[in-house]
Parts: C-alpha cells; structure tokens; sequence
C-alpha cells in the first residue's frame, strides 16, 4: 500500500537519507548522532555535511530513547538584567562546536520549569540565580545534571556551582568609593535574604565599612524587585535628612534607577552623589551612565557553567565548583571632580 503524503509537506528527511547521501552507513550516522566514542573527525564532518544539506533535524523523542536529547535547559529569574544576557552568551559561545542546542525558561519559582524540562528529556539544567532551598536543589539534582550560576550553598552538594566572589566584589566596590573621598556610604540591596548571593554582597559591604572605621554609616536600604518600588525607596533615601554621599547598588539595573532617580531630584552624579554598580553590563558605557561597576564577567560565568555540565551529562560524580575574581571598572559615576 502506498503511503500518502499530505499535500503541501515535506516528506520529513531520515537518517538513511544522510547515510545514503554521505555514502556510508546507518549505524556510522548514528554514532555521529550519539557522538559516539572512536568517531573520526573525517566521518563527523561528512555526516554533518549531508546533515547540512538535507535540513535534517533528529527527533527529540528518538534521541531521547537513545540516551540523549543534547539539550541543556537554562531557567532565568527574569529578563529584565542585561546581566542574563551575557550569561546567555557565554553558554552559545561553549556550545558553538557541540551538538548541543540550549532551551530557555524564565521564572522566578522553578517548580514547575524544572518538571516541564525534565519531563522533555532535557540532558541537565543550569539554574542562574535560584532562591530555592538546599533539599529542593539535591532533589533536582537527583533527577538530572545541575549546575547553578550565582549560588553560595553551604556542605556538601550533589551539584556544580559558577560564582563569581560577591564578598570580595562587594568590598572592591566600598574600597573604591573610599579611596575617592566617600565616608557615607549606602548600600543597595533586594528585599530578599533568602539569596546568598545578595547576603554575601552585604557581608562584604558590611566587613569593608567597618574595617575602615565607618561602621556608624551602615546603611543597608532594601527595596523589591520591581523598579517602581526602587524608584519609591531610592527617593525616600535621596530626599532623606541622612542623604548618603555614595551608593553602592547589588546590580546596575538598579543602579541606573539611582542615576535616574538622582537626576530627576537635581543631584549631580557623582559630585552630590557618588553610584557604583554590579556586573558591568554593556549599558555601563552609554554616556548618561558611565556607571562605574564592579565586573564578574558574566559570559565566562556562562561558558564555565555549561563546560561543568557537560562534564557531568558525561558521567562526572564528584562536585565541582568556578569561582571568577571580580575587579572595578571605573567610569565618570564615581570619581569626584578635581576641584573637590
């Protein structure tokens, strides 16, 4: 009986189409598929030339009964921190020469995206930023390779972790303001503790101020999320009796709503107010920042990540972790004019 086509689709490409175009065996085909061990790079290339040339695309489902999916999924608290981005990039930039393709999801509770992913056969997740806790973490962990980006967990763990130092990046930041003059320094930070990365930016805030002797300045303002509430919180801050003379924000999102904020209440950036922010974002150059951060370069952060799950998907146990040293990048937002 013949088999019907429906009119105007394609005919879908198999895996003995590549064979036969690239002259050599189905099982060949298919270990190029499962990137098998002992594949030479000669028959790689011609298979993923024919690949290439038919449009062929391997079922997920299929590679998945096979044993791989060769896809990773990455969970994002949210899009809005051009942060993200650079994360993003750097996973693309170590997945170039793979057969790897990255899924994205963003939600701030991961529950369910981590079951969707998984129910998807996904080969292992990175987690960028999660504020889960440590059980619900190793029960992922359980399930599938994890690495997590921008996490400080305490003990022993069942997954990979990618930080950059937030103690020592917090204490770069108020060495910085110091250096320049700055004694009433503020800090920045989210209504959240449960985050370690934000306590450990705390942490070093706190240990800098009082190593200098500027323990009575403390002033740690904690605001949401969202940036109408920072809008709200940093104008309460700025129009204060106590108005600091710097501040140090936990992101530059939020630091680029302290420009914002300083400028629509008539302060001058940096001479009334001094601002130092966190990840040195690409928006730190535009000429009405020139916000002066702190670089935890994110797309290594990224790259690293995704190297440290491919390592597990291939059958590493033990748990390793990244750690990226971070600088200053000094701009205009916080060093004072020379008449000062």
């Amino acid at each position: 009986m013949q088999k019907k086509i429906t009119a105007g689709r394609t005919p879908r490409i198999t895996i003995r189409d590549v064979a036969s175009d690239a002259g050599v065996s189905v099982a060949a085909v298919s270990k190029v598929l499962r990137d098998a061990y002992g594949v030479s790079d000669a028959l790689r290339s011609k298979v993923q030339a024919s690949m290439d040339k038919l449009n062929y695309r391997p079922l997920t489902s299929a590679r998945g009964l096979r044993g791989r999916t060769y896809t990773l999924g990455l969970i994002f608290p949210d899009l809005r921190n051009p942060f993200f981005a650079d994360i993003f990039a750097g996973v693309n930039t170590a997945l170039e020469r793979t057969q790897y393709q990255a899924m994205q999801g963003i939600s701030t509770s991961v529950h369910a995206l981590v079951d969707a992913m998984v129910d998807r056969q996904m080969d292992g997740l990175i987690l960028i930023g999660p504020n889960e806790q440590a059980e619900r973490l190793e029960e992922i962990s359980a399930r599938l390779p994890l690495v997590l980006i921008g996490h400080h967990p305490e003990g022993e763990r069942h997954f990979d972790v990618v930080n950059n130092d937030d103690q020592l990046g917090a204490r770069l930041a108020i060495r910085h303001l110091i250096t320049n003059g700055y004694s009433r320094i503020a800090m920045l930070s989210l209504e959240q503790p449960a985050s370690s990365v934000i306590q450990q930016r705390e942490i070093g805030y706190r240990m800098e101020m009082v190593e200098h002797g500027l323990g009575e300045h403390i002033n740690i303002v904690r605001a949401p999320q969202m940036l109408r509430d920072v809008q709200v919180v940093l104008r309460r801050l700025l129009k204060g009796p106590d108005r600091p003379e710097a501040l140090f924000c936990w992101t530059d999102l939020m630091a680029f709503e302290a420009i914002s904020v300083a400028t629509e209440l008539g302060l001058i950036v940096p001479d009334d107010l001094a601002i130092v922010g966190y990840d040195n974002t690409v928006f730190c150059d535009f000429a009405q920042n020139s916000l002066t951060s702190i670089d935890q370069s994110g797309e290594i952060l990224g790259l690293q990540a995704t190297r440290l799950l491919i390592e597990r998907i291939n059958g590493r146990a033990a748990a390793d972790q990244f750690v990226v040293t971070p600088r200053v990048v000094v701009r205009a937002s916080s060093e004072r004019s020379s008449g000062d």
